[in-house]
């Protein structure tokens, strides 16, 4: 999350946790759900820079990238643990 800094990083993470809690039907934490959304976003990004040579932009771009992720963190947590 480039240019949002740390407090800007835990609102996102958290605002993008709580969506991706409520598409994926999941029942997680607030910590959680900052760490999904930090994750995500982190993960997401560094697909999207290595894919298309560039990422999403300010607050909103980043909310809409960390939510994916996270919504990708909890689909392949599923899987591994084989229900999804």
């Amino acid at each position: 999350m480039t240019g949002i800094g740390w407090i800007g990083s835990l609102i996102i993470g958290a605002f993008a946790g709580w969506i991706a809690e409520k598409i994926m039907k999941s029942d997680q934490s607030l910590i959680m759900n900052i760490v999904l959304g930090i994750v995500g976003a982190l993960v997401l990004n560094a697909l999207l820079f290595a894919v298309l040579g560039t990422t999403l932009g300010g607050w909103i771009g980043q909310l809409i990238v960390a939510a994916a992720g996270a919504c990708l963190l909890i689909y392949v947590v599923r899987l591994l643990r084989g229900r999804t």
